[in-house]
């Protein structure tokens, strides 16, 4: 039987609800994205991924106005670009320290990310949020800080979650061979990456979600059904 040795989940539908990132997170930034970026929109940060959003966009040459409209539209497509995963998160953060919410996490998530952290196994975010929404989340947890369990965190700047060569770089920034590795997801086109890149792989299926008939991926309803 081949040892795993660490952990590399997903958030949306795997830790967490899609409910929360969908009717919280992107409401909120939806919301304050305009006057965020004109109150910021001088620091070197920010303007950083304005431009990235622009060049992805191929705006040779564009106002403030129209990077506003372009992001408040990928939010509304929840299109996986980083540049605005970045702002996003700039976004949430303060929502977070204000107190205005808290993420969401199953109820079986917190306990057992700390049974297997007491187990030695190392864990791992990839998630399509930046790496600072994704530490965010996790230290505002509504079961309390849950950061520290964590030993990296992997976003799109890696690559994106459905090419295998993502997965590659990830074993590689991690130092284990990708047999050694598990990668949970409720994206099966994720997983199908995953796998061929040599992660082992658990396909979350949550209820109320129909049981695949033929899944390609060793299937859970949860996390207290895993035993790595």
């Amino acid at each position: 039987m081949i040892e795993i040795r660490a952990i590399v989940t997903d958030i949306e539908g795997t830790t967490s609800s899609i409910d929360f990132v969908r009717d919280v997170l992107f409401p909120y930034a939806r919301k304050r994205l305009p006057a965020f970026v004109e109150t910021h929109g001088d620091k070197p940060e920010v303007q950083h991924w304005l431009h990235e959003a622009a060049m992805e966009a191929g705006l040779v040459e564009a106002r403030r106005q129209d990077i506003i409209e372009l992001l408040l539209r990928w939010i509304g497509e929840d299109r996986k670009s980083t540049a605005l995963k970045a702002l996003q998160g700039m976004i949430w953060k303060d929502g977070y320290e204000a107190g205005d919410y808290r993420a969401h996490v199953y109820p079986e998530v917190a306990a057992r990310l700390r049974e297997w952290r007491a187990d030695g196994l190392r864990l791992y975010v990839y998630s399509s949020g930046s790496v600072p929404a994704q530490k965010l989340f996790f230290r505002h947890s509504e079961a309390g800080d849950l950061g520290a369990l964590f030993a990296g965190y992997f976003d799109t700047e890696t690559g994106p979650k459905r090419e295998s060569s993502s997965y590659r770089r990830i074993a590689e920034a991690i130092g284990e061979q990708p047999r050694h590795l598990l990668f949970l997801s409720d994206i099966v086109e994720e997983l199908d990456a995953a796998q061929a890149a040599g992660f082992h792989t658990g396909w979350l299926v949550r209820e109320p979600q129909a049981l695949p008939e033929s899944p390609r991926h060793t299937v859970y309803r949860d996390f207290d059904a895993i035993a790595p």
